[in-house]
C-alpha cells in the first residue's frame, strides 16, 4: 500500500520595513505569522548590520549589510509533523549600525 500525502507550498505576502523604521530598540517586521511557517528567510538590505530577534527582547542573530538567512525549518515534513515558527510570532530587528537606504524583508512559506 502506498501512502500519498499532498502538501502545498504557499507564502505569506513578503513582510517589509524600511530603513528609517529601523530604531535602537526593537520594531517588528511587519504583522504576526498568519500560518505555521515551514521556510524563513531574512533580508538585510540595507547599509548597516542589524541584530533580528524572535521575542523583540534578546539579540538572536545578527545580518550585516545586505546579507541574507535562509532557514528550512521543516519544509520536507508532513503537516503534522516537524517544528515550525508559529502563528502568531513575529521578527523584530534593532540596529546595530544606523541603516541610511534600504530595507528589511521577512518572507515565509508554509504548508497547506
Amino acid at each position: 500500500m502506498t501512502r500519498s500525502i499532498s502538501v502545498k507550498f504557499k507564502a505569506e505576502t513578503c513582510r517589509e520595513l524600511a530603513h528609517g523604521s529601523i530604531v535602537a530598540g526593537y520594531t517588528a517586521i511587519g504583522t504576526a505569522l498568519t500560518h505555521a511557517a515551514r521556510l524563513l528567510i531574512v533580508q538585510n538590505l540595507t547599509d548597516a548590520a542589524l541584530y533580528f530577534s524572535f521575542d523583540g527582547i534578546n539579540n538572536h542573530f545578527p545580518l550585516g549589510s545586505t546579507s541574507h538567512l535562509v532557514v528550512d525549518i521543516s519544509a520536507n515534513k508532513t503537516i503534522e509533523s516537524g517544528f515550525f515558527m508559529a502563528e502568531g510570532d513575529k521578527l523584530y530587528v534593532k540596529q546595530i549600525g544606523a541603516p541610511t537606504a534600504g530595507s528589511v524583508y521577512f518572507t515565509v512559506f508554509y504548508g497547506a
